[in-house]
């Protein structure tokens, strides 16, 4: 036995002409998948909910107050430092809990009203008006122009966040329902619409200010934690610095707010602004309060000292009856004056610094350094009034403590009038430029696009479930493949349209699935059929290839069941008795052979009661009906088909049917699966191995041929059965059938 060398291709190439085959010949599954994600995704833009977007402008000033005495940043003791506030600054503000939680408290977001829906359509339901259907009338889910509006609802800590589910009752009643996440609902009572009602011994306190419902619609009423409501407000409100750039501070901020609601938009927006524009006055307005306040607490303390200035003056005057005062001294007191009025301006600065800064900070350095300066000219004035005679001293002392008490106290009371007037003109520094303002459409969802999207992407996992199915299903598509693998192809078999017909399905009681089995020839059903006129093919290259075979047997297998093995057979036999030879088909597969539903018949009475030696060979040929064809059944399965297969009556039989037939074929079963073929193909002049198009790959079919071989069967060639005129095949492989009619 010469031994042939298998010209295999690599199954790990990627054929680009098959791929767009396998394109073409999928392509109502591609279409069909792509439409039903369009129409999906047009579902789905449908029934979502919208959301809009609302926004209002705010601007951020350089100046933060007005007044009729002009720039009181001197006063305030800011040294020249710019007033105006940080745009980064301003948006932390903004979005900090201090602002966003009054506009909670105000607009009334802490408290959340969702009532029942339908599943998936719910919300588009209400939105589009549609009035409750008669067989819906009792159920809890709400519909069109049904709606719950609450007046009041106020619960204890302990129950904020757990849903209280109201259902509507008749003639404006209600029943309020606790339902926690982790606990049965428990009903807490009735009410009256517009009537204030308290729950679960005060904890609940609810009054309905609407309900428009028919009875057992439900709603669930949550009052939300303080910080859960600020955390979803935050979420859902952008603050960005509008037309500005690295280098650049317009101060416009843009404040946007999406949700479902346009009216819940407006109103938290404007509540936002407003809210923002409230607490930066009072912020500009602190620092006026802080120092009229402390000047508050100086006034009285000068007012006393000057009056005690001026009694010790008048005193002293009247002991010494008169002192004269020289021209150097009244300049020393000038002088005083002078020195100690800008000594008290540094000490009301100084206590403004000492609440912004440290003293390390260079602003209140140098402050510093200006007052000890002022104190070095202040001694050296000391000095000056000790050279002076005794009696000018003394005068001069306290001459100089009433002037400079007196200077002191005029300019404390002159700052505290500047600021109440600051503290009245205090403006802030934040104007509000655009009102809120709700777009008419919304902004989500964006239904062509979400169309569009998920068009593409219908597009996409169609094709790549086909090109991934096509990639990993290597099945033979071409005789080209089997050849190049030292497999000479016979005959290639059309897939019959009249075929599927002939085929049923039966189970029997052993088995767990049922198996498709033929119930007539197609031979003699449609005998022009394309699929018999290819067999009619096989039947002459056979004659050729059996004149150097040393028996008349042929035997049909594959290397897997369902490939239409049986088919062949019956067929073959068919139209080679049509020829005019006697012909005999052999069910020798006595473990599934359904070769007798063929024929009409009967399965026992068969190859296994001949070879058990149960009947007669003369009683187990049957006559098929068609001229010149007889047949044997498998018989009844029998414990040990290979055993039999192995005797010597096994032997005999296949003698005296080739004495008695021209051809005798056998069909057996799949070779990778038992041993029988081996075993009938040891006896068998010539083998065929039968793959089916799409289905046995082409290492398969070497492997079954390997395993007939190494059981000393030499395999004829291979017929590639159920072949289908498919673009992946004719991109890829070049292959053509014609028909002639």
């Amino acid at each position: 036995m010469t031994e042939k060398t298998p010209h295999t291709t690599a199954d790990d190439e990627i054929d680009l002409g098959r791929l767009f085959g396998l394109l073409v010949d999928h392509k109502w599954l591609i279409i069909a998948i792509t439409v039903l994600f369009a129409v999906c995704g047009a579902v789905y833009a449908t029934l979502a909910t919208p959301i809009y977007q609302g926004d209002a402008l705010v601007q951020v000033e350089k100046r933060s107050s007005v007044s009729p005495l002009g720039d009181l940043a001197n006063v305030m003791g800011s040294q020249g430092e710019n007033p105006s506030s940080s745009t980064a600054a301003e948006v932390q503000i903004l979005q900090s809990r201090m602002v966003l939680g009054q506009v909670v408290e105000r607009v009334g977001l802490d408290t959340v009203v969702q009532p029942r829906l339908l599943p998936f359509v719910g919300e588009f339901v209400r939105r589009q008006g549609i009035e409750r259907p008669g067989f819906m009338e009792g159920r809890p889910e709400v519909w069109g122009n049904e709606f719950l509006t609450l007046g009041r609802l106020e619960v204890a800590d302990a129950l904020r966040g757990q849903p209280l589910i109201v259902t509507a009752g008749q003639g404006g009643s209600y029943t309020l329902t606790h339902a926690p996440a982790d606990e049965p609902p428990r009903e807490l009572g009735q009410g009256r619409v517009g009537e204030l009602a308290q729950f679960a011994n005060g904890d609940i306190k609810l009054r309905l200010a609407e309900l428009q419902a028919p009875e057992g619609a439900e709603f669930t009423v949550v009052q939300r934690t303080r910080a859960a409501a600020i955390g979803s407000l935050k979420g859902r409100l952008n603050v960005a610095e509008v037309g500005g750039g690295r280098s650049s501070d317009t101060g416009m901020l843009r404040l946007t707010l999406t949700g479902p609601d346009r009216e819940e938009i407006r109103r938290s927006l404007d509540a936002v602004a407003e809210t923002f524009l409230t607490q930066n006055v009072q912020r500009q307005s602190a620092e006026a309060e802080k120092s009229l306040a402390f000047l508050e607490e100086q006034a009285p303390e000068l007012r006393d000292q000057l009056a005690a200035a001026e009694d010790s003056l008048n005193e002293y005057r009247v002991e010494q009856d008169s002192v004269d005062l020289s021209s150097e001294a009244q300049a020393t007191i000038q002088q005083f004056i002078e020195l100690e009025s800008q000594l008290s301006e540094l000490e009301f600065q100084e206590a403004e610094l000492r609440e912004r800064y440290t003293p390390n900070h260079p602003t209140y350095q140098s402050l510093l350094r200006q007052k000890r300066q002022l104190e070095e000219r202040r001694a050296e004035l000391n000095e000056r009034v000790d050279e002076l005679p005794a009696a000018q001293q003394e005068v001069v002392r306290r001459t100089r403590d009433v002037e400079v008490t007196q200077a002191i106290y005029v300019n404390v009371l002159n700052k505290m009038q500047e600021m109440e007037l600051a503290r009245a003109g205090t403006v802030g520094n934040v104007r509000i430029i655009d009102e809120a303002l709700v777009a008419g459409g919304p902004i989500e969802p964006r239904k062509p696009l979400i169309v569009v999207l998920a068009t593409l992407f219908g597009g996409i996992l169609a094709v790549g479930i086909v090109l991934v199915r096509g990639l990993f299903n290597r099945g033979v598509e071409s005789p080209e493949q089997l050849e190049d693998a030292g497999l000479p192809v016979y005959a290639t078999v059309p897939l019959s349209d009249e075929q599927k017909k002939l085929v049923k399905r039966i189970k029997h009681r052993r088995d767990r699935h049922s198996s498709e089995v033929v119930s007539g020839i197609l031979a003699e059903r449609a005998p022009a059929d394309t699929s018999v006129e290819a067999l009619r093919g096989l039947r002459t290259s056979l004659h050729f290839a059996m004149l150097e075979a040393s028996d008349n047997r042929l035997m049909i297998t594959g290397p897997s069941p369902g490939i239409g093995k049986s088919f062949i057979a019956v067929n073959l036999g068919a139209v080679c008795a049509q020829a005019g030879q006697k012909v005999l088909v052999v069910d020798a597969d006595m473990r599934k052979g359904h070769i007798h539903h063929a024929f009409k018949g009967k399965s026992d009475g068969g190859l296994s009661e001949l070879l058990g030696g149960r009947l007669p060979l003369d009683e187990v040929i049957r006559e098929s009906g068609i001229e010149g064809l007889d047949y044997v059944s498998r018989g009844t399965a029998p414990p040990n088909p290979s055993e039999l297969l192995m005797t010597a009556g096994f032997s005999r039989f296949l003698e005296e049917a080739g004495q008695r037939y021209d051809l005798v074929i056998l069909d057996t079963p799949p070779v990778l699966a038992v041993t029988d073929a081996a075993v009938v193909g040891a006896q068998c002049g010539t083998t065929l191995v039968v793959a089916r198009f799409e289905v046995n790959p082409l290492r398969e079919m070497q492997i079954a041929t390997r395993r007939l071989e190494s059981g000393g069967v030499t395999v004829k060639g291979a017929i590639l059965n159920a072949m289908e005129r498919k673009a992946a095949a004719s991109y890829g492989y070049g292959y053509y059938q014609y028909s002639y009619k």
